[in-house]
């Protein structure tokens, strides 16, 4: 494969059109960090209100995926991921059109909805990929495509300066920024409607009975899945703590989005009882070859949550630990940092390429996970004696092995159940924002927690540092070792074809209604 993937046509063809729509729907998502401290002067926002938007812009990730994952397994990526794209231009516009803090505010919640496409395109490779190249083709699509948030930061600033035209009282046109982003991105929704195809020349596309929520095929899943939903509608609870924490409403509001957070998942509970009626009520039962386990959706979870959500969590921290640890410049301290997110152009598809190569995808996963964690532990204990080339080192080796765990886990997930493969991507990428939003919290929180001040000292937020590296170890250890004693080797790893592609799939069998 990899003498071949230079090749700009067939499958090869489809994987890099399809890893750019991915890279531009990042730019877009991350088109506002590099450019904040301007948004911030021009309209005269607070640093809190600042922190308000940044929080904003990921959280209606985390349902959007869930929702992306179901449109996707029934329309098909091709018409999924080009109208998301077109979509994109929208809350651009309106963000770059906004005059005051509530625009900035719903701007960047409708924003957080293009962060969900990284879903579609794992569905698009594994339909043209099979299981025995899949781990490094699904890896170049998310690490080239992940890459989209750095070349953000690095030439938008750039970019915006341009567009000034050496305009006076204004050296970056941080609107016609923006604005650019989201016209680029659904021009090229346009193009990718026009050139991609959800499947190779004849073959089907399989789609589920029903896409209104996840199908389980036992009854003891069904529950198990129930308990999995909670934590996606609390940690939206939780950002509508946070957003009341920093002012933007009163606790009746507060109490009110909680109450529509649990209607929400009462209503996502409702839908996958309708998805499901026959199993539960007993009409329908899977024969064995149809079934699969959804405790391995679960692991695959808790693998995203430690090492996609801990990734969010660091880009958004080093550059400032750099900097106070090291007594470095801000521009020094971001190049540095820059360096982590780099590691996904190589780290993620080495993740997907050790995947594959090694035999075993569970071990893969476990080895990364457990690696990472001990990564992590070593890095918390990091100070301004360390040799500075020492500490940038260690951190590149915490990143190769993070973004490479993320390409083992979406090396697994087309593996799970065909036909669902949207869903269970979307369920898991949903996780990785989980762990972002978690991480951000706790590494906000930390330095009260240990100092009890509102101004913490130094020394205080260098503790704080620690703590937080050891809370993200502690968590991966942990999830390495379900991983080695829950992960089960999927069925047909490193076939030439996806099960059932060129067999007829059971269908379920119906029980008659007892009388």
């Amino acid at each position: 494969m990899l003498g071949e993937m230079w090749q700009f046509k067939g499958r090869y063809k489809i994987l890099h059109i399809t890893w750019f729509a991915f890279f531009l729907s990042f730019v877009v998502w991350f088109n506002l960090p590099p450019l904040a401290t301007t948004v911030k002067a021009d309209l005269g926002l607070t640093a809190e209100q600042i922190k308000t938007i940044a929080i904003c812009n990921v959280a209606l990730t985390v349902p959007a995926r869930i929702i992306i994952g179901m449109l996707l397994d029934k329309f098909g990526p091709r018409l999924t991921y080009s109208l998301l794209l077109m979509y994109a231009a929208v809350p651009c516009i309106m963000f770059a059109s906004a005059q005051n803090f509530g625009q900035l505010v719903i701007s960047r919640l409708l924003m957080g909805i293009v962060g969900a496409g990284f879903v579609i395109g794992i569905r698009m490779v594994a339909e043209w990929f099979p299981p025995k190249e899949i781990g490094l083709a699904e890896g170049i699509y998310g690490g080239w495509g992940n890459f989209g948030s750095a070349f953000s930061a690095f030439t938008l600033a750039i970019v915006a300066g341009w567009l000034a035209f050496g305009a006076p009282g204004s050296e970056l046109n941080w609107r016609a920024a923006i604005a650019g982003t989201g016209i680029i991105a659904a021009l090229y929704g346009v193009f990718y409607l026009f050139n991609a195809k959800d499947t190779p020349p004849g073959k089907a596309y399989r789609r589920p009975k029903s896409t209104r929520g996840l199908e389980v095929t036992t009854k003891k899943d069904f529950w198990f899945l129930m308990l999995m939903n909670m934590p996606l509608s609390g940690i939206l609870m939780l950002v509508a703590w946070r957003l009341m924490k920093l002012g933007l409403y009163g606790t009746g509001t507060m109490y009110a989005i909680w109450a529509a957070l649990a209607g929400l998942y009462l209503f996502q509970a409702y839908n996958c009882w309708t998805v499901n009626k026959d199993l539960m009520t007993g009409k329908k039962r899977y024969p064995a070859e149809d079934r699969y386990e959804f405790s391995q959706v679960a692991i695959l979870e808790l693998t995203y949550i430690v090492n996609f959500g801990s990734e969010l969590a660091v880009v958004s921290m080093l550059p400032a630990f750099f900097e106070g640890t090291f007594d470095l410049s801000k521009a020094a301290a971001g190049m540095i940092a820059a360096s982590y997110a780099f590691m996904n152009l190589v780290a993620r598809p080495g993740g997907g390429l050790i995947s594959d190569k090694l035999g075993s995808r569970k071990l893969t996963m476990t080895v990364l996970t457990g690696c990472m964690g001990i990564g992590y532990l070593i890095f918390s204990q990091v100070n301004n004696s360390w040799f500075l080339p020492a500490a940038v080192v260690l951190i590149m080796c915490c990143s190769f092995f993070v973004q490479a765990g993320e390409g083992s886990t979406f090396s697994i997930v087309p593996l799970v159940k065909r036909r669902v493969t949207g869903q269970v991507a979307g369920n898991v990428g949903a996780y990785g924002n989980v762990g972002a939003v978690l991480y951000l919290n706790i590494f906000s929180l930390l330095p009260g927690w240990l100092g009890g001040s509102a101004d913490p000292t130094p020394a205080i937020e260098a503790a704080a540092n620690a703590r937080f590296f050891q809370i993200m170890g502690v968590a991966a250890l942990i999830v390495a070792g379900l991983c080695f004693v829950v992960l089960k080797e999927p069925k047909g790893s490193f076939a030439d074809a996806h099960q059932g592609e060129s067999e007829t799939v059971p269908e379920p069998i119906l029980e008659p209604e007892k009388i």
